[in-house]
């Protein structure tokens, strides 16, 4: 089986123990030949500097593209310009536009920075106004938490965002490929052409996943979560029940004609490089 693309997302470390792992992860993926690699910003954009550093360093030392994450949190819009024309200056040509979580956690009320930007599609509008950078978005088959399970809302949304000058779109990390298949079905009825590349999570422990899936408002089915809970103190059981979920998933997606598959590492490569060993995917 062939994949039309394949891409992972990191996030800056903390320190340089933190960095280093990175890196390792980095190089032990580079094999596969990713579309592209990203790198996150931290809770309510506080790594934003070292997500600008670690992603002009992958852009400098790999062939790698990266895809930049920009968010609209406690940033005014001359800012986000700024950020944007350093992004351009390291030769970085896509970014991917977020409204990010609250300082205070994404269940907190949205705090609007004077002279800021309060909406994804927004961010969208300005970066388009470079004219030079490919802008990617988020998608949220499980629906976003802001929309209350208004579906068509979610949709509207995507829709706005195609219009301004998104071209991709990422989504959270799901379960249910169902939910998947309906936001583009539902996104074609509509005359999108926007690609949802479904984003892959593979669950090493039940503290992440409790708390990925408090992130991004990502319901956990009650089989899946029993199933985790049954072998919580077990760290290796754990870690092989996430790749199986992933696994299972992945190839349930492909066969549903996904257009990539973008796997959310946590800066580690052992569970994503067995999973696509499992796949026997080819480039």
């Amino acid at each position: 089986m062939t994949i039309p693309s394949v891409s992972f997302e990191f996030f800056p470390p903390k320190d340089s123990e933190g960095e280093s792992r990175l890196w390792e992860a980095m190089m032990n993926l580079r094999s596969i030949a990713p579309d592209f690699v990203s790198v996150t910003y931290g809770a309510g954009g506080s790594t934003r500097d070292r997500t600008i550093e670690i992603t002009t360093h992958i852009t400098e030392r790999t062939s790698i593209p990266t895809v930049a994450h920009l968010t609209c949190v406690g940033s005014t819009q001359e800012e986000i310009g700024e950020i944007l024309m350093r992004y351009r200056d390291a030769g970085i040509k896509s970014i991917l536009a977020l409204r990010g979580d609250p300082p205070s956690g994404p269940s907190t009320p949205w705090t609007h920075t004077p002279g800021g930007l309060d909406h994804a599609d927004e961010l969208v509008a300005l970066a388009a106004e470079f004219g030079d950078f490919t802008i990617g978005v988020a998608a949220f088959p499980d629906g976003h938490p802001a929309s209350h399970g208004n579906f068509d809302q979610d949709v509207n949304v995507l829709l706005r965002k195609e219009e301004l000058g998104a071209s991709f779109a990422t989504t959270q990390f799901f379960f249910d490929v169902n939910k998947w298949i309906s936001l583009v079905n539902r996104l074609k009825e509509r005359g999108s052409q926007l690609p949802i590349i479904p984003g892959i999570l593979p669950i090493s422990s039940v503290k992440q996943l409790v708390r990925m899936a408090e992130l991004g408002g990502t319901p956990i089915p009650d089989d899946i979560h029993a199933k985790f809970l049954s072998i919580e103190s077990d760290d290796a059981a754990v870690k092989a029940l996430g790749i199986e979920i992933a696994t299972k998933l992945c190839i349930e997606l492909l066969d549903a004609g996904a257009p990539g598959l973008h796997f959310y590492t946590m800066n580690s490569s052992a569970a994503t490089r067995e999973i696509w060993e499992n796949l026997g995917l080819k480039r």
